[in-house]
């Protein structure tokens, strides 16, 4: 008896026969693992890590059918009749179980994938994807706004909020989905067909992942591959646009610039200080219609001005009117740590950019401050800095590093900005760490400074997340402001 062909399956057939095995048991595993077990397949999922809360999440499942091996081992080895690998986006394609799938010439989805195949045949909303190194989340939340805004229903889903498997197994369908993507889950996405695309900007990151640079940009691109309507680009990075130029999409789609300079013919920018579109309206030729002012927008530094021409373009591109997106831009603030005020003391600015986790977030974040001292240092992830400090060396009145890797942000400084002053805080003193950053940062900084966490570097070294990070620094400045604020 012939074996079930998932390939050939979607929400509306009977999964029942089909093996499918879950790698990885986190929040888009366990998400993979519930629908495939609801539509009826026999579902074994299988993570290295235990916890209360998977084992919470793998009881659940077990009741309803599934089988969960949680713990040392359980990854080794791809069980035998295994018709679908669903692999969360974390594991690399080395992985043991992800390349005994391949040798077997088994498919392997990621979560993303399933969920593209999974969509309602007779309302499958369209999905406007967002990937990037940095500023994919903001971008994602403010293009959800700018929808809402314009009475759609929608969902932000994917690499942030709801798990993409979920969204588009709602019984009650989105009319929209504005969806977050990251290299990895791209990685294993195959079929997925966006209305509209953009990568917001490609920089060195993952390369602990990836075996190169050029792996990590093309896996990017693949975020333009059957974009139907709009392939949106960084007109400041030359790279998004290549990509657009190599991608196979659907006849008719249309490349679209954003830029913070004055916008060409099909690209959105900024005229003075207003956002405004020659992309989508009629006499683009010799007009730009006005989306929002720079007033409107919670933040006018720069890479945040740049991720709310990035969303209005994949909005207007849905359809969504000017007023939609001046509206939906107003109403949106960004989460925690990003770019966050958290004091003025003695004439001193503090901001929190502790989401800022590596070198082209943490460039993005200080250009917009002069003159600034830097908090930095972290997980560096295999990344260079040398670029960073080029570019910013002229801005900084000092730097406060912290973190297992602070010898490579102290390298590039020392190379490139030797005259900037350095203090490094150093490991295993009973004090908290933070305590002592921010009262360096302190005696540096000079009446009309800002001190910036953009620490360039993950956090896992010190913190539990960089929200972790973030909360201590700000409870450090506060501390040191004795609870007030100017």
């Amino acid at each position: 008896m012939s074996r079930p062909d998932p390939t050939a399956l979607g929400r509306t057939d009977s999964w029942d026969g089909v093996r499918a095995v879950v790698a990885g048991f986190g929040v888009s595993g366990f998400a993979a693992a519930d629908n495939l077990n609801h539509l009826g397949a026999q579902v074994l999922a299988l993570d290295e890590a235990t916890s209360v809360d998977k084992a919470e999440k793998a009881e659940l499942l077990e009741v309803l059918g599934a089988e969960i091996r949680l713990g040392q081992g359980s990854t080794a080895v791809l069980p035998d009749e295994t018709d679908l690998l669903v692999t969360s986006p974390g594991w690399r394609p080395d992985a043991p179980l992800i390349a005994q799938a391949r040798a077997r010439g088994i498919p392997v989805w990621g979560e993303v994938e399933l969920a593209w195949r999974l969509r309602h045949p007779d309302a499958p909303a369209p999905w406007l994807t967002v990937t990037g190194t940095n500023g994919k989340t903001t971008t994602v939340q403010m293009l959800d706004s700018i929808l809402r805004a314009a009475g759609l229903r929608s969902v932000a889903a994917g690499n942030v909020g709801l798990p993409i498997v979920e969204a588009v197994m709602d019984p009650d369908p989105y009319d929209v989905i504005a969806v977050e993507l990251s290299s990895f889950q791209l990685h294993y996405t195959d079929s997925m067909s966006p209305e509209s695309a953009v990568v917001l900007n490609v920089a060195e990151d993952h390369l602990d992942w990836y075996s190169s640079f050029d792996d990590y940009l093309a896996d990017k691109g693949r975020i333009y591959e059957r974009a139907q309507r709009a392939c949106v680009y960084n007109v400041a990075d030359e790279r998004t646009r290549r990509l657009v130029e190599e991608a196979d999409v659907v006849e008719g789609a249309r490349a679209i610039g954003f830029t913070l300079g004055m916008p060409g013919v099909g690209m959105v920018g900024l005229v003075d200080d207003i956002l405004a579109d020659r992309a989508f309206v009629a006499e683009r030729e010799t007009s730009a219609a006005e989306l929002c002012t720079l007033a409107d927008l919670a933040s006018p530094a720069p890479h945040f001005v740049a991720n709310a021409l990035a969303a209005a373009a994949l909005a207007r591109a849905h359809g969504v009117s000017q007023e939609a997106v001046r509206d939906g831009l107003r109403a949106f603030r960004p989460d925690g740590h990003r770019i966050e005020h958290v004091a003025i003391t003695d004439g001193v600015t503090w901001i929190d950019d502790s989401k800022a986790t590596n070198p082209h977030a943490a460039q993005s974040s200080l250009q917009a401050y002069d003159p600034v001292v830097w908090v930095a240092g972290g997980l560096a992830k295999g990344a260079r800095f040398d670029d960073l400090v080029r570019m910013v060396a002229g801005r900084l009145r000092g730097v406060v590093l912290l973190g297992r890797d602070r010898h490579v942000i102290a390298d590039a400084l020392s190379r490139h900005a030797p005259d900037v002053p350095v203090i490094q805080i150093g490991d295993g003193e009973t004090e908290d760490p933070m305590e002592r950053v921010v009262d360096a940062a302190a005696g540096l900084a000079l009446p009309g400074d800002t001190v910036l966490l953009a620490p360039g570097c993950a956090s896992m070294d010190m913190f539990a997340s960089y929200a972790a990070r973030g909360e201590a620094f700000a409870a450090a400045v506060r501390r040191r402001a004795g609870g007030g604020t100017e």
